[in-house]
């Protein structure tokens, strides 16, 4: 009885390494941060200690909230780019109506982002005038309304329960994260279970096939400025409520770290593919490349000014923008190497 050879499998690299990239694309930013976080622990006595921990974390939310509202404009294939004058605004008006309390502060404040945001939806779903030409026109004209309102000073608190919304606490937790938290969970909630986040999706896929298949693509485009500019505002009352102050000439760029964290996080700058995970991985990503750096400065070994943080997170962002396209080349290489060939019609 002759026995059949037992063949040896052999290892599908090819398959293994395609997994790898797609994997590396998408949970890359996530890997970075959890290892750059473990050797921040390890090389430095103090990075684990509360203060830096609930000031790293609790500043940043600043930009988290900024990069969720982002997103859900990039993934339509959209950009606002006045989010960081938005936010001064808001946090001018913020401190304006901070005497009469809280509430009539904050309410004010995102009474601001949500008429910036109808204004540039309007200006974009209605008018079709391209998004980059109205958040450019809103970027500059609202950091004139912020000058105006505030008489180009910077303006003082003087509402004594104001800045408990970024320093103090609920349940041992501080406020500026559990509003980053609710604001994460209602808005993916709002993406990924409900015809809203779906729609929004399709629009950046393919905005006109959208369109014919009968989808809201003005509605849409409406709540996804909306959406940004609430949380612009947002933003800008938490600013406010950490410095006491609201200076018209704050949150300078804020738009472009925005960006930046939304195309680290995995949102495609095309539209159509977004993850808001992503991008708040992406917001903390790039507050820890400079929390390190602070570090760093610390110890004497390199000696770097404020001033390289957006030359850091301008280098930063061109590399992930170049891993961004390149992965994407080779999918759609890819794609139309496996397809098959059309077939010839019939004579």
């Amino acid at each position: 009885m002759t026995q059949t050879p037992i063949r040896s499998r052999s290892i599908p690299w090819g398959v293994l390494l395609r997994r790898g990239r797609g994997m590396l694309s998408q949970q890359g930013p996530l890997l970075i941060f959890v290892l750059l976080f473990l050797f921040a622990s390890f090389r430095y006595t103090y990075f684990l200690s509360t203060y830096n921990m609930i000031s790293f974390f609790s500043y940043n939310t600043i930009f988290g909230l900024l990069a969720l509202g982002e997103t859900f404009v990039i993934m339509t294939g959209n950009i606002d780019i006045s989010v960081g004058s938005v936010a001064a605004l808001s946090a001018v008006v913020a401190t304006r109506f901070s005497g009469a309390g809280l509430v009539p502060a904050l309410g004010m404040a995102l009474l601001v982002g949500l008429l910036i945001g109808l204004l540039n939806g309007w200006a974009v779903a209605r008018l079709r005038i391209p998004p980059f030409i109205v958040t450019l026109a809103t970027l500059i004209g609202v950091r004139g309304m912020a000058l105006i309102i505030s008489g180009a000073a910077t303006l003082s608190t003087s509402g004594n329960d104001f800045p408990a919304i970024y320093s103090g606490t609920l349940l041992g937790i501080p406020v500026p994260i559990l509003l980053l938290v609710v604001a994460f969970v209602l808005g993916s909630i709002l993406l990924h279970y409900t015809r809203f986040g779906r729609h929004a999706l399709a629009i950046g896929g393919n905005e006109e096939a959208a369109r014919l298949m009968g989808l809201p693509v003005v509605r849409i485009k409406l709540l996804v400025y909306v959406i940004s500019g609430i949380l612009a505002s947002l933003a800008g009352v938490l600013l406010a409520a950490q410095t006491y102050t609201g200076n018209p000439n704050e949150a300078v760029g804020w738009e472009l770290n925005a960006i930046a964290a939304v195309i680290v996080g995995g949102t495609l700058l095309t539209g159509g593919k977004g993850t808001l995970f992503g991008s708040l991985v992406g917001a903390l990503l790039l507050g820890l490349i400079l929390n390190v750096l602070n570090f760093e400065n610390g110890y004497g070994l390199i000696s770097l000014s404020s001033y390289w943080e957006t030359v850091i997170r301008g280098a930063f962002l061109l590399v992930v923008v170049l891993l961004q396209t390149r992965l994407a080349g080779q999918k759609k290489l890819r794609a139309m190497v496996l397809s098959p060939a059309p077939k010839a019609p019939p004579v």
